[in-house]
């Protein structure tokens, strides 16, 4: 029984930490966000709704600066302030920023935003487990190695979450008809609009892919799409 309380506390530790994040996260939302009403914004996110053929795509503002977009784990969909002034001020065009909006849609449908709080408690009960088996092997460093493992991992499972949303977007975007331009010509303003907060740090310890990498993926997800030949 002993050997298995260690493994039984970090399951424990993994649902409440769950359900705290969950708590915390939605409070934090609907205090600091106001219900998109730009009507500019509107009309594009009423062109993804009839792609979508939904009757509405609902986007939140969220009262903070860094430029990001984000999906809650109840579905819904935010941009930053910080975003959408770069909007007002004319460094990203409405059809770029559906191009974000496409792109947290795609995280919702598949998926990603509720498992990424699940993959949070989960890494955090795995980091748990193994500091304790690997402090006991190795004194001292063997909760930094569990540590380091466990971040690897998660960087790894968030950039494939990130490729499989750029092709959610890139499809929506394209049934749209806006194409990919607008989220292409975003990503090559990525590094200025963030003023290159990832640094020079290697892709595989980014939770987000490289820029030019998600490009080039676009790229050939519209020459697949544009053969000639293709329907």
């Amino acid at each position: 029984m002993l050997r298995v309380t260690p493994i039984l506390l970090a399951v424990l530790y993994a649902l409440a930490m769950y359900r705290f994040s969950v708590w915390r996260t939605k409070r934090e939302l609907d205090n600091r966000s106001t219900r998109l009403a730009d009507p500019q914004l509107l009309a594009v996110t009423d062109r993804l709704a009839r792609a979508l053929d939904v009757q509405q795509v609902p986007v939140h503002i969220y009262e903070i600066d860094p430029v990001n977009g984000l999906a809650a784990p109840d579905g819904r969909i935010f941009i930053t302030r910080g975003f959408y002034r770069k909007f007002r001020a004319g460094e990203v065009t409405a059809e770029e920023l559906a191009s974000v909006i496409a792109h947290e849609l795609g995280h919702v449908a598949l998926g990603h935003s509720r498992r990424r709080m699940i993959d949070f408690s989960g890494q955090n009960a795995l980091r748990t487990t193994l500091g304790m088996v690997l402090s006991r092997i190795l004194p001292g460093i063997g909760p930094m190695i569990a540590g380091g493992l466990t971040t690897l991992l998660a960087a790894s499972l968030s950039r494939s979450d990130e490729y499989e949303a750029d092709a959610y977007a890139a499809a929506l975007l394209t049934k749209a008809g806006f194409g990919t331009a607008p989220q292409v010509s975003l990503f090559e303003k990525l590094d200025a609009l963030t003023k290159g907060r990832a640094g020079a740090a290697p892709a595989w310890l980014l939770s987000h892919p490289k820029t030019t990498d998600r490009i080039r993926a676009i790229r050939a997800l519209d020459a697949r799409w544009t053969q000639p030949g293709d329907s």
